[in-house]
């Protein structure tokens, strides 16, 4: 699939709070330090290194985005998944355009959530 063919979906497009009904689900696939430092809540993390062993966690049937730091690594994600059959999109330009737009994230330990 060439990038030009990849499912995505900007950040604005989104809505704020993706824990309510009907919001896609968000899969991170960035690494844990960038987890940690700061992510949406209520995604589900899966770097994208154990994505293939942790295929189970990724409904079918269900509106899935992607998403790393800048859109790449989910953008392969995003391909894989979709050409096995998941209802799937990158977040274009990931974690970066989420910040820069005032998205809400958070971190782990309490520290102010930001993109490494």
């Amino acid at each position: 699939m060439s990038s030009d063919q990849i499912p995505a979906v900007g950040a604005d497009d989104l809505p704020i709070d993706l824990t309510v009904d009907g919001a896609p689900l968000l899969v991170d696939v960035r690494e844990p330090d960038e987890w940690s430092a700061g992510h949406i809540a209520g995604a589900l993390h899966i770097p994208m290194g154990d994505v293939v062993a942790r295929l189970d966690e990724v409904p079918r049937g269900q509106d899935i985005v992607v998403v790393c730091r800048s859109g790449r690594r989910s953008a392969a994600v995003t391909s894989y998944l979709a050409q096995g059959g998941w209802q799937v999109r990158n977040l274009t330009d990931g974690m970066v355009a989420w910040q820069a737009r005032g998205r809400p994230m958070v971190a782990e330990g309490g520290a102010a959530p930001t993109v490494l």
